[in-house]
Formats: C-alpha cells, structure tokens, sequence
C-alpha cells in the first residue's frame, strides 16, 4: 500500500520527505551499479600490491557478480514476504560494513570474500528499492518520472564507474573499496528516517522454501560455471556437466513454483509480452554494455597507453550525458512510451558499437571514440529507465519485489554472460607468441567487439516486436498488455506503457 506520509498531494508536487526517500534509494542504486564497474580500473594495482594472479583478479570482480546475480530472485521475494524497508535497511547496512572490509584487508581470498558479501547484499537492496518506489508511486506520470530518477543514478553508475576509479587508482585502489561506505551508512540513517513501513505479506502458502533453495543454487550454479567456462573452457566436461545441472536445477525450480501455492516467482508474469521483451531488454542490453565498457578499457591501456585517468575522462561524455537525462526522460516516457523509446535507444547504442568497430592504433578521439560516447550514453538514458517501467507496470503491489528481482537477475545474468563470452571469443583470436605486435592484439579485439553489436542487435530485434501491430491494441496510443497479478492468471489488462 502507498504511504500518505509520504505519497506526492493531489496536486501531483512531491513533499520533501518524498525528495528524500527517493534520494537515499537512488544512492543505494548507484552503490551497486558503481561497484560492477569502478573496480576494473584498479585490478592491475590490486595485483600488485596483493601479489595476485590473474585468475585471483578474475574473482574481485566475478565474486560480486556471483553473489549479486545469484541471489536476485530470493531478493525479491524477500522483500515482497519480509517487508521491503527493513530487508533494504538490513542489506544497506552488510553492504557499508563489506565495503569497509574490503578497503583494509591484505589478503586476496579476504578481499575476494568482501566482494562476494556485497554482491550478496546488493541482491537484497536493489529489487527491495525498486519495489519501494513502484509502491510508493501510483502508476504513471508521477512514477514514470521516479523510476527515470532512480534507473539514471543506476546507469549514471554503470557509466561514472571508470571515471570514479580512474581518479582514485591514482591515489590508491584502496578508494574505490572504501568510498561506497560512508555513502552507505549515510544513506542508511536517512533512510531510516524516511523509508515508509510497509507490511508483510500474509500470504497462505508459506514461504515456498524449496523454490527458494532450487532458484538460489540455479542462479549461483549458473553464474559460476559462465564466469569458470573461459578459464577451463566452453567444451570441458566440467563446464557441458555444469550446465546440464543448471538445467535440472531450473526444470526442478519451474515444476516447484508451477505448484507452489505462494511461488517464489509467479510463472503466469512471463506471459505477458511486455514483460518478456522488459526481461531479454535487459539482459541484452547490460550484456552488450559490459563487454563494451571491458574492451574499451583494455584497448586504452594496453594498446594505447592510457592511464586509467586518461581513460576514465574518455568514458566521462557517456556519463555525463546519462545524468543530465535523469529528470527528463520521465516525461520523455509519458509521451512516447517505453516500446518506442527502447528502440530508439537500442538503436543508438548499436549505431555506436558499429562506428567503434573503425578503432585504430592511432585513433581521432573527436572522430571515432566521442561519437561512440555519446551515441552509447543517448541510449543508455533512454532504454535503462524505460526497461524499468514496462517491467513494472501492471503488476500488483504484492509481487513488485518479485518482478524487480526478476528484472535485476537479467541485467546482472546478462552482464555476466556476454562478458564470459566476449572474453573467449577475444582469448580465441590472441595471437599465440610471448610478444605479439600491436595490430595483431587489435585485431583478437575486433571479433570481441562484434559480438557486442551482434548482443545490442537482438535487443533491438527483440524490442522492435513491441511495436507490431496487435488485433487487439486500441489504435490510439502506445500500449502494452500486461499479465495482471491476480490469483486468476489469466486475468490481463492493458496499460500505458
């Protein structure tokens, strides 16, 4: 239910206590997108300094992702079965203390392990924060207009990553641990304040434990063995073993929740077209961003010598551009809806990757690596806030941390998934030799880069079906129909996207 003591007048103003809570969920949003991206500038340091290997460095960054992706979808129902404020508040709190502890410890598996503790609450903070705005606002205007806020500070996040960390890895790699801590826990005492009391779901069915445990150890299994195929490779036993498990794991979980009678994720949601397009959106979407922001990174400072400062300014454009957007596009999405504007965005970022595919060893910043920013910034601020939206929408109080789990399992699967599979498809065209040429490292990194414009290309694909004609869409009006949470499932309306 809507808070009234926070809840924008009937003039549609929003009070301060509205601003405030909507600011310390926006910081929480961009905690976690700025840590899936700040921490790969400061790798070669961390090694360094900690004596580790390669595939130890791996791990900084797959630990989060395993804990972040693998968790999601009990995130959700958590938060939906546990109250969202206090799962949100809990979680915030674990993520400022693991932040903490990972700026000062002196041991790869310590480090490791911190990471893998934020992942872990991130997974609790970001479906729960979703879901407190998507119930705090009424469908809409007003909540378009939050979730524009809110999924910019996440990509603003996504983008300024590189920026943040460039500028501290100068300094020491130790910052890019320790600066998400005293944001945390500022944002943890004001949201304590301001975050409004919601009530557990009563539901009859319990607490589905074993579609808790399947969908867990699914989602971990499925992760980890993505994250493992490039090191032990695709066609390993241990990786083809790995993946039919995953697929027993997932067929147990879908016959659990088909007859569950309080599921952990409500299958009859999926059929909904809006809502399948919302999830493979972003999947494809993250997932070509990722291993574009990777190889991007890899190709200023191997080949071209950057510093990571130097680097982090030329992604700055990007995330500039994605901030700036964030109090308009709401209004952008109530005139066009979210199917035209997640084309358009779709476009443009697969635009950029196609003109980055010109990259040289001696590139024209103003020619070929700007336009690419701007054009992948553009649309960034456009699909990522829209994608939220169409999620959501339509769907009943009681299952909006489902649906926002659901959601953040496909960015953070997608991510990991395409970044794995990026990262073979470049180890497979490295010249082989202790000393290959320049042009050669360039040219294992253009079949890597293929396959990030190949990734936003199904994305677009996949959104462009949100604007075919339907027989049974009004003419008037961009519209999407959504499988409504009802204990009817097949009950639908249809809703502005």
């Amino acid at each position: 239910m809507t808070s009234p003591l926070i809840s924008p007048t009937s003039e549609g103003r929003w009070t301060p206590r509205l601003w405030g809570t909507l600011l310390v969920l926006c910081a929480a949003m961009f905690l976690d997108a700025l840590d899936v991206s700040m921490v790969g500038v400061a790798l070669p340091s961390i090694g360094a300094d900690l004596g580790l290997s390669t595939s130890a460095l791996q791990w900084i960054v797959s630990g989060y992702i395993l804990g972040y992706g693998g968790l999601l979808l009990l995130g959700g129902r958590a938060a939906d079965l546990l109250g969202r404020r206090q799962v949100f508040l809990v979680a915030l709190g674990v993520f400022a203390l693991a932040s903490l502890l990972g700026g000062l410890v002196d041991s790869g598996p310590l480090l490791i392990a911190s990471r893998f503790i934020k992942g872990l609450s991130a997974a609790f903070t970001a479906p729960a924060g979703l879901s407190i705005i998507t119930t705090t606002f009424p469908e809409g205007p007003l909540r378009n207009r939050a979730l524009a806020i809110y999924t910019t500070c996440g990509a603003t996040g996504y983008s300024m990553g590189l920026v943040f960390s460039g500028l501290l890895t100068e300094a020491s790699w130790r910052l890019t641990m320790l600066l998400p801590a005293p944001v945390a826990l500022i944002a943890l005492f004001v949201g304590m304040k301001l975050l409004p009391r919601t009530e557990r779901e009563r539901g009859k069915g319990g607490y589905d434990v074993p579609g808790a445990v399947l969908g867990t150890a699914s989602m971990l299994l499925l992760v980890f063995t993505v994250v493992e195929a490039p090191e032990v490779g695709w066609g390993s036993a241990r990786t083809v073993l790995s993946f039919a498990a995953v697929a027993v794991l997932l067929a147990a979980f879908v016959a659990v929740e088909r007859r569950s009678p309080s599921p952990l994720v409500r299958l009859g949601v999926l059929r909904s077209g809006p809502q399948v397009r919302a999830q493979l959106g972003a999947l494809t979407f993250v997932g070509s961003y990722i291993g574009f922001q990777f190889l991007v990174t890899l190709y200023m400072q191997q080949l071209l010598g950057w510093s990571a400062l130097h680097t982090a300014l030329a992604f700055l454009p990007a995330g500039a551009l994605v901030a700036l957007s964030a109090t308009k596009v709401g209004a952008v999405i109530d005139r066009f809806g979210t199917a035209r504007l997640m084309v358009l965005g779709f476009a443009l970022m697969v635009t950029g990757y196609v003109l980055f595919l010109r990259i040289d060893l001696d590139p024209v910043y103003a020619a070929v690596i700007l336009p690419t920013m701007l054009l992948v910034g553009s649309g960034f601020a456009l699909t990522f806030p829209s994608l939220n939206v169409q999620a959501t929408n339509g769907v009943d109080e009681h299952e909006q941390g489902m649906v926002s789990g659901l959601l953040n399992t496909s960015v953070q699967v997608g991510g990991a998934i395409f970044l794995a599979v990026v990262t073979a498809v470049v180890t497979a065209n490295s010249p082989e030799g202790g000393n290959p040429s320049p042009q050669a490292v360039l040219d294992s990194y253009r079949p890597g880069l293929v396959v990030v414009t190949l990734v936003a290309l199904a994305g677009l694909l996949i959104t462009l079906t949100g604007l075919l004609p339907r027989r049974d869409r009004p003419s008037a009006g961009p519209s999407v129909v959504v499988a409504k949470s009802t204990p009817k499932e097949a009950e639908r309306v249809a809703v502005r996207d």
